[in-house]
């Protein structure tokens, strides 16, 4: 017999992707990137990826019937990334306002002595 699948049915649909899986996970990799320019990007979207992934997350733990496994791993995935970023971000930040800091402090000196 030919059987027809109605995925129009509640019963029947398919698991949905979650709605930010593919963005926290762009985003988790542009943190990861952009923490080598200056701090600043990766510090940004890697805040934006973890707010993403974290929605995405209690999204799933809410119905994970309604959603496919997949796009949880590509959530879970952009939520590490994130993290990752963030920290690294963070650390190249923190680096570049010590830099500026000391080599200020070494400018203001430089100055002062050829008066």
């Amino acid at each position: 017999m030919n059987e027809q699948h109605n995925f129009n049915s509640p019963g029947n649909q398919p698991p949905a992707n979650l709605p930010n899986a593919t963005a926290a996970l762009v985003l988790g990799i542009i943190s990861i990137v952009g923490a080598f320019c200056y701090g600043v990007v990766g510090i940004i979207c890697g805040i934006i990826g973890l707010v993403l992934a974290n929605k995405d997350r209690k999204l799933y733990q809410a119905t994970p019937e309604l959603y496919s496994s997949s796009s949880y791993s590509s959530s879970n995935a952009g939520r590490i990334c994130s993290i990752i970023g963030l920290v690294l971000g963070g650390i190249f930040f923190l680096i570049m306002i010590i830099y500026f800091i000391l080599f200020g402090a070494l400018f203001m000196d430089a100055i002062r002595h050829a008066q």
